[in-house]
């Protein structure tokens, strides 16, 4: 018994480590693929693309992680039953179902291990990658100097070269205007060529010019309102530019702990419990602010017996004076604007923070969801290789990819219900589980009957049957 539970262990471990790698590889392409153009070309050292792709393979486990388990399911009981080992192990009393016991334990482990990473590692690696991610979308190119394009990479300056040369040094017909805010004019700068370099540590970008003309234009004397134009022509001159705005700084991270990844469940569940009693305390001042603005508050509870209510269409308004109405009308109106307006910014702050209430109790189930992902995609994927019987990476990537499929989409299309308000928050987060889970017991039991439900012959064998009836 000991030798085949070992058996079905290594049949399983192998390819779910090598599947695992593959979904984590093929999901970082995938970011490099999104953000390919806020990372090339803005002089990163090699150790920074490094860090931001292993934090951002640690956000890709949640999606990586289920799908690798039900792919390495399929593969392993489908590798079992394709070479008659399945047979061989019903043949010596054995149930499926007792087959499944070691890998059942494997699997509860990885969704106990997976719970762990989504409550105490995911959180600080979302933490790392956004900010990360952040400063490298906000850090300037350093190609800084492209051919017929004016670069204002520089404050205060627009730089513009006709022609580089390959050596990415040398360069032809160079413009160069200088913006001078104190005297509200630009002085212009020519030259037929330039030499580029930058100094140690990249501190400055030094541009030597060749054979060129300087026109600056400079405010009059005291007294004169006219303005002063001077050229200037030079066979070689200096000009230098500061790059200390080119150097990637850090953003602190504590300011990226107030979103919902980075939270716990202990800082979510304060956060759930925090909001829930703002918003109770919201409603109940509600009754006692616009308490004023109804008149029918300002009379005791026991009104006079002579008091009476009346409405537009009673009598006695309608037989009422004129401008008694209108005035009576006006009142009212403004009244309820008065309501109407104090209410709408109680009332856009009130949706603001429920919207936040919802994502947050968001990801809160989804540090259960992704452990529960793993137990039912096994539940699915393991009888779905038995009924299947075809191992390797043919068929069983087909028929885990379109199970994963349905139930990303399940559960993307409940989130984004929950984030709108329109179903609960339980319901939405849990509604592929749900769906899911009888797919599995299904197909369980179906593999457990040795079920010919993927058997094409057998499909075929029964519409000629039906076939025959018909004819006869």
């Amino acid at each position: 018994m000991k030798k085949i539970h070992l058996l079905i262990l290594k049949s399983f471990i192998r390819p779910f480590i090598v599947t695992f790698f593959i979904v984590m590889f093929v999901l970082l392409m995938l970011f490099l693929f999104k953000y390919i153009d806020d990372l090339i070309g803005k002089g990163f050292e090699w150790y920074i693309i490094l860090e931001l792709m292993m934090y951002a393979s640690a956000t890709n486990v949640a999606m990586a992680l289920p799908l690798s388990v039900l792919l390495s399911s399929i593969m392993t009981y489908g590798t079992l039953g394709e070479n008659y080992e399945l047979v061989a192990i019903k043949s010596a009393g054995i149930s499926l179902r007792r087959a499944m016991y070691p890998m059942v334990i494997v699997v509860t482990g990885l969704a106990i291990s997976a719970f762990i990473f989504s409550d105490y590692m995911l959180p600080v690696a979302n933490l790392k990658y956004y900010s990360l991610l952040w400063d490298a979308r906000q850090q300037k190119a350093a190609f800084l100097i492209k051919e017929g394009v004016f670069n204002n990479s520089f404050p205060g300056y627009s730089i513009r070269v006709k022609k580089k040369d390959p050596d990415g040094q040398t360069l032809h017909d160079v413009m160069i205007y200088e913006r001078n805010a104190a005297q509200n004019n630009n002085n212009v700068m020519f030259a037929k060529e330039g030499l580029m370099y930058r100094t140690p540590n990249d501190a400055y970008l030094v541009l030597i010019l060749k054979n060129g003309i300087r026109y600056v234009e400079e405010p009059g004397e005291t007294g004169n309102t006219r303005q002063r134009f001077t050229r200037q022509r030079f066979k070689e001159t200096e000009q230098k530019f500061d790059m200390s705005g080119f150097k990637m700084k850090r953003t602190s991270e504590s300011e990226f702990k107030g979103a919902f990844q980075m939270m716990n469940l202990k800082q979510l569940r304060f956060y759930r419990d925090s909001v829930s009693r703002q918003i109770d305390t919201g409603l109940r001042s509600n009754f006692k602010l616009l308490a004023p603005y109804y008149k029918f508050f300002n009379f005791p509870h026991k009104s006079p017996a002579g008091l009476k209510y009346v409405t537009t269409d009673s009598p006695s308004f309608t037989k009422g004076d004129r401008m008694t109405k209108i005035t009576i009308v006006n009142n009212a109106s403004s009244e309820a604007r008065s309501i109407k307006d104090m209410l709408k910014a109680r009332t856009d702050r009130y949706e603001a923070v429920s919207k936040d209430m919802r994502k947050s109790i968001i990801e809160f189930q989804k540090k259960f969801t992704l452990s529960a992902a793993c137990l039912v995609l096994f539940l699915i994927g393991a009888p779905l290789g038995a009924i299947i019987r075809k191992g390797g990476l043919g068929l069983p990537v087909v028929v885990a990819v379109i199970f994963f499929l349905i139930y990303y989409i399940i559960a993307t299309i409940g989130e984004k219900s929950v984030k709108e308000g329109h179903v609960a928050p339980l319901v939405g987060m849990w509604i592929a589980i749900a769906v899911l889970t009888p797919i599995g017991i299904f197909l369980s039991y179906k593999a457990a009957t040795d079920s010919v439900l993927f058997d094409m012959d057998a499909y075929k064998k029964f519409f000629q049957r039906f076939i025959k009836r018909k004819a006869v």
